[in-house]
């Protein structure tokens, strides 16, 4: 019996377990720092004391796989901001939220009301189709290793569907503009619009976010605890889910106002701080009793 047994740990990977935030500035993965050996470390004691952990991530599986390799990951993680659960070991999706074939048509009235808003098409088979991509879109290509095809409509011949996510990316008053045209149109039945950062915004389906697939892991997981960091407004949801709540010190206010308990920064290893204080709760508990 480790002393870990029976608790899950799940933490948001861009800015809170690895600090990549540099990288959309420019350099792409090349100008990412390493992980906090901090973290790895205490990530492989976490385990070995009977501990499971996963990644909740915004990202596509395919542009994470690489990294998810040289993790000390021991259950299942969360992809596509919710989208789906996947088996790394086992090499298949355990659960997958796809957008409604109908999304196609949402975007094209998007696309009229908000012309040349860039827009990035996660294909279920790991494409990515983009509509009038700019170089953010390329920063963002060369930090996740996934490139896109430029498309220049949202046709069925050029757009295959179902969808596993639409990533928009503009400045955040076009971004609350268009999520306030989506709300109106009544879409909120069917999709979750997420801001992931202050120029990227996520529509899944709904019900396809980071709290609700967290949850559904921890069932899957048997374990009786889940903690969870994140440091972004699409981690929110999962914070809400934990039964302990982390924010690294360079979340966005909106987190650390959250109620989440507020650790170091994550450049000086936030998920090694939350394990710290897990550890050191537990054996007050144990001093207690």
């Amino acid at each position: 019996m480790g002393k870990f047994d029976g608790v899950l740990l799940v933490s948001d990977y861009d800015n809170t377990f690895q600090y990549t935030e540099s990288a959309l500035s420019g350099g792409g993965a090349a100008g990412v720092l390493p992980a906090p050996r901090r973290n790895l470390e205490a990530v492989e004691r976490w385990i070995k004391e009977g501990g499971r952990f996963a990644i909740a991530t915004g990202r596509a599986l395919g542009a994470f796989r690489h990294q998810a390799e040289a993790l000390p990951i021991n259950v299942p993680i969360v992809v596509d901001n919710g989208g789906g659960i996947y088996d790394l070991a086992a090499r298949r999706y355990v659960l997958r939220m796809l957008l409604p074939d109908s999304a196609l048509e949402d975007l094209a009235a998007i696309e009229s009301a908000f012309p040349g808003t860039s827009m990035e098409l996660y294909l279920s088979d790991e494409r990515i189709h983009a509509l009038h991509p700019t170089e953010r879109n390329v920063q963002h290509a060369l930090l996740t290793g996934m490139n896109f095809q430029e498309i220049g409509s949202l046709d069925r011949a050029a757009v295959p569907v179902p969808l596993a996510k639409v990533l928009f990316i503009a400045e955040m008053p076009r971004l609350l503009h268009m999520r306030a045209f989506m709300a109106d149109q009544g879409w909120g039945e069917k999709y979750e619009m997420i801001f992931s950062s202050d120029h990227l915004m996520e529509l899944t389906a709904r019900g396809a976010d980071k709290g609700t697939m967290t949850r559904k892991l921890k069932e899957l997981t048997a374990c009786h605890t889940m903690l969870c960091i994140g440091d972004h407004a699409n981690d929110l949801p999962m914070l809400r889910a934990a039964d302990w709540a982390f924010a690294p010190a360079n979340a966005i206010a909106e987190v650390l106002q959250s109620g989440a308990e507020v650790v170091c920064h994550c450049l000086e290893g936030a998920v090694a701080e939350v394990i710290a204080r897990a550890e050191a709760a537990l054996l007050a508990e144990v001093h207690s009793s």
